[in-house]
């Protein structure tokens, strides 16, 4: 049995910094890099496509919405096609860096707003597949588990890797808790543990509401952004090694 570990990573901008990729570089096995829409810009894009490299990493494109003021998290009203242009412009930007350095791009994860609409949104949903079958359709698409993308992008027979997220807290519908809610971003590492285990075990979650949910996970995200992600993604990895479970990137385990 495999699984991945995947982060949103490449996010600083200029002189601000977001993240510690190189610390927490060692812990996972696909890195989300960010393609200057909502974060990143073109000397941290390239800088982080050679350190996944390095490291032996999956290299996945994380577009997003133009909205760097908002970090990419606010949601914006797009004419038809738009999306799909937006999300295949920053595929395009991200392949430069990839041939530049002779590595496969493994993946494709929207971030943020576009990827919340886009898991309940069909129109949307629709237009970041058309990104992804213009582009290669050989590329995974990073989807959350049970979300309507996952299942329109099945439909179409895209490689799709159901994605959960450790250190979010769930609705009892299997979406992801909004931020504003008290409790939505899981901050202490023993919880976090606790919450792989037992969905690897018992491929469930306990909710927000104290429910339980069924979740099928091909691959963790961490948000790299968040305060200390790589204690986050060591413990989660200990964990993982304890239960004996196989770490490795999308294209090697899941897709091998």
């Amino acid at each position: 049995m495999f699984i991945d570990i995947n982060c949103d990573m490449g996010e600083s901008f200029g002189a601000y910094k977001i993240g510690e990729d190189e610390k927490i570089i060692e812990y996972i096995t696909s890195a989300n890099i960010a393609c200057g829409f909502h974060a990143g810009d073109p000397v941290v894009m390239e800088k982080t496509v050679k350190l996944a490299k390095d490291h032996g990493v999956g290299v996945g494109a994380h577009p997003g919405f133009p909205d760097l003021l908002g970090y990419g998290r606010r949601m914006m009203e797009t004419c038809p096609g738009e999306v799909q242009q937006y999300v295949l412009y920053q595929v395009g930007a991200l392949a430069a860096f990839c041939r530049a350095h002779q590595v496969a791009m493994q993946h494709l994860k929207p971030h943020g707003a576009l990827y919340n609409l886009a898991a309940r949104d069909e129109k949307t949903a629709a237009e970041v597949i058309g990104a992804v079958q213009a582009y290669d359709p050989e590329l995974i698409l990073v989807v959350l588990a049970g979300s309507r993308l996952a299942e329109l992008a099945e439909k179409e027979g895209l490689k799709i890797a159901r994605e959960v997220f450790p250190d979010r807290a769930y609705l009892e519908d299997g979406r992801l808790a909004p931020r504003s809610l008290p409790g939505a971003v899981v901050h202490d590492p023993e919880q976090v543990r606790r919450r792989v285990v037992k969905l690897i075990a018992e491929g469930a979650l306990t909710s927000i509401d104290g429910k339980e949910v069924p979740l099928q996970a091909d691959t963790l995200c961490i948000h790299g952004d968040t305060p200390g992600a790589w204690k986050l993604a060591q413990t989660i990895r200990e964990a993982l090694d304890e239960a004996g479970i196989s770490v490795a990137p999308l294209s090697r385990g899941l897709f091998a």
